[in-house]
């Protein structure tokens, strides 16, 4: 293990603190894009303390939980969100429109209402987590989401060849895409198996976003990483109850 990359990882993904890495060098950015889907189990670590130690009153669990889930991450996923749905709300179907929306610093309706919806929803869902029998699947939702930004990067082409999307592809190996998958789906099976519906669902955002644009810019992937997340909580909450 890089602690270089592991550090660079958690200062990119986080706000926790962090040594110091000194003589940056613009690969290291992609390299230690290996360690995200880590770098998302150390979130969730750190979610499932709140929501454990509040678990009488789901409510409050939930909204700390959720302030928490902001702060730890910086909205850096929220503030793609907001923008992609911006664009999107702007584009009508053009691809060139979208890219023109999605580089305005302004946030429009579309974002904003996007926004309060996403939150809201993730509100509903740790506080319904709660009272979940596989309520420490939290854990491994944050690192299941990171883990498509491998799949993304390698299997979407970039919006635009200097943005985000690019710079995860770089210098990124496939291997390593595949050995994430494999330890994720092995300690998801027997602790939280509504979260193998990421094995399907990363690959399904990603035909959305080849058929819909062509390709996925950095926003796009934290739009992505957001969807996700909200979703393997809707499987974790629901799934156990309708096969019980």
């Amino acid at each position: 293990m890089s602690a270089r990359r592991l550090i660079l990882a958690i200062q990119f993904l986080t706000r926790l603190p962090t040594p110091q890495v000194k003589d940056f060098r613009q690969e290291d950015l992609s390299r230690s894009a290996v360690y995200y889907p880590l770098v998302g189990a150390l979130i969730g670590v750190l979610l499932v303390l709140p929501l454990y130690a509040l678990a009488g009153r789901p409510w409050l669990a939930g909204a700390m939980t959720l302030l928490l889930w902001v702060w730890v991450t910086g909205a850096l996923h929220l503030d793609g969100l907001g923008d992609v749905a911006d664009a999107f709300g702007a584009a009508h179907r053009n691809p060139q429109r979208f890219l023109e929306v999605l580089k305005d610093p302004h946030m429009g309706v579309f974002g904003v209402v996007t926004l309060v919806m996403q939150l809201l929803l993730k509100f509903v869902l740790l506080s319904e987590l709660v009272a979940s029998p596989l309520w420490y699947g939290l854990v491994l939702a944050p690192a299941w989401a990171r883990w498509g930004t491998l799949w993304w990067s390698q299997r979407i082409p970039s919006l635009h060849g200097d943005g985000m999307g690019e710079r995860f592809s770089w210098q990124l190996r496939p291997a390593a895409m595949w050995l994430w998958a494999l330890a994720l789906a092995v300690i998801s099976a027997p602790l939280a198996w509504p979260l193998l519906l990421a094995l399907p669902l990363v690959p399904l955002v990603a035909v959305w976003w080849k058929r819909r644009l062509g390709g996925i810019s950095g926003d796009g992937l934290g739009a992505s990483v957001e969807v996700v997340e909200t979703l393997l909580l809707l499987a974790l909450v629901l799934l156990p109850a309708v096969t019980a």
